[in-house]
């Protein structure tokens, strides 16, 4: 294991525990319903906009599990999502509606749709990593990275990290290596210098050895094992939670 020069950060999983929200989706929906109404289309009923949302978020899953089959795969735009994935067969008014809104509702299913937990041992981590010359920051898919940086301002944590890379605003999704050397250029490094911290095996250790980072480290967390499909490649370390990754690596500093 090389004494990195920066620690790369998966988000979900790794930087915070997340918990899905049983009511998210009736919750959205009802926003939706209500914007819908406020243009004078009352062809669909609250129940409908949910059961699209649901449809269109199971989709998308699956959707998701079949790009890290790929090499560079592009990444879902908002758009694309609400016209093609929830309202497909809607009305026109409708569908264009929620075309044009795509972001901030994004935004907003992404703030309803899980609950977020800092991990225990992230800041003491962050703070140490600073003090001992790696620079920490953020490579994550998202559907709306926006999400993510709000959570991080709120707590505090966003002065820790020098980048925040989220694959909705590069175009761009993991096991896709450009997602890393897209963050190693925002922090002036090599790849090679680099540490990636993931939780996924389709995704993040695939995305670290296609970048051909220093080390891949898998921390392990509630999703680590829904595997979509088995891969070939494997984590040069695994840690259980961001306290055992900072013994990792102060192993290196010694």
């Amino acid at each position: 294991m090389i004494r990195p020069k920066a620690l790369l950060l998966d988000f979900g999983g790794v930087i915070v525990e997340t918990a899905k929200r049983p009511s998210w989706a009736a919750e959205l929906a009802a926003e939706v319903h209500t914007m819908l109404a406020r243009t004078g289309f009352d062809g669909l009923t609250a129940a409908d906009v949910e059961s699209d949302i649901r449809a269109g978020a199971r989709a998308d899953k699956y959707w998701k599990d079949s790009t890290s089959r790929q090499f560079a795969p592009e990444e879902m735009t908002h758009r694309r999502f609400w016209a093609e994935f929830v309202a497909t067969d809607w009305p026109e008014q409708a569908r264009t509606l929620v075309s044009v809104e795509a972001t901030p509702l994004c935004r907003r299913m992404g703030e309803l749709r899980s609950d977020r937990k800092l991990r225990t041992g992230m800041e003491e981590l962050l703070n140490a990593c600073l003090r001992n010359g790696v620079v920490p920051a953020v490579v994550s898919n998202a559907l709306c990275g926006a999400v993510h940086r709000d959570y991080l301002a709120g707590s505090g944590l966003d002065h820790l990290v020098a980048a925040q890379v989220y694959s909705d605003e590069v175009g761009v999704r993991k096991p896709n290596p450009e997602m890393i050397r897209l963050a190693c250029r925002a922090l002036g490094v090599d790849p090679a210098e680099t540490w990636y911290v993931g939780d996924n095996y389709d995704r993040d250790v695939i995305c670290g050895a296609r970048a051909e980072v220093g080390a891949t480290v898998l921390m392990v967390s509630a999703s680590t094992d829904k595997i979509p499909y088995p891969v070939r490649q494997r984590p040069q370390a695994t840690v259980e939670d961001p306290r055992a990754l900072l013994s990792l690596l102060e192993e290196t500093w010694t």
